[in-house]
């Protein structure tokens, strides 16, 4: 399988993606919490920005924890946590900014999104709220990936686009 991904067409600077990177991106986002909001409640899915936002408040509010002095004494680790969290996670990313990257030319209007067996044509705008998935509980995703996309407001949460090859921005 050829887990690189192109975004080429009408734009400036074609970009090529390799998802296994992005692991290591600090813009990665946890797909296991990201799309879990309350419709009824008015919420939207959550950007980066509201979520540390939530932190600094709930912080603020309850007071943050002292860095622990003796991490060997049966506390927790924070680092073997975060370790653990990504061993086993599910992960995505903004499609966003590797959108504008490429820059795409001023009549660019759709973004098709190829998979192996067919492609979908998406609005530029629509494109711009994607979430890329990349892996799925720890392991990149093999079967049907490189990358799954959702878009950005969930509509598609249970059954992403799958087997993505490519973007094509028209």
């Amino acid at each position: 399988m050829n887990f690189i991904v192109m975004i080429q067409g009408n734009v400036r600077f074609p970009i090529t993606l390799d998802p296994t990177t992005w692991i290591f991106d600090d813009r990665k986002i946890d797909l296991d919490t990201y799309f879990d909001t309350d419709p009824a409640a008015g919420e939207q899915p959550s950007t980066e920005a509201d979520h540390t936002a939530r932190r600094f408040a709930r912080d603020r509010e309850e007071g943050s924890n002292a860095p622990d002095p003796d991490p060997g004494r049966g506390r927790t680790n924070k680092v073997r946590n975060k370790k653990e969290a990504i061993i086993n996670g599910s992960f995505g990313i903004r499609f966003e900014p590797f959108l504008q990257n490429a820059e795409p030319k001023e009549d660019a209007s759709h973004v098709v999104v190829e998979t192996e067996a067919e492609t979908h044509l998406v609005s530029l705008e629509e494109a711009k709220n994607f979430i890329v998935a990349f892996s799925h509980k720890g392991s990149p995703l093999k079967e049907d990936g490189p990358v799954h996309i959702y878009y950005g407001n969930g509509t598609n949460k249970a059954n992403p686009i799958r087997h993505v090859t490519g973007f094509q921005v028209k």
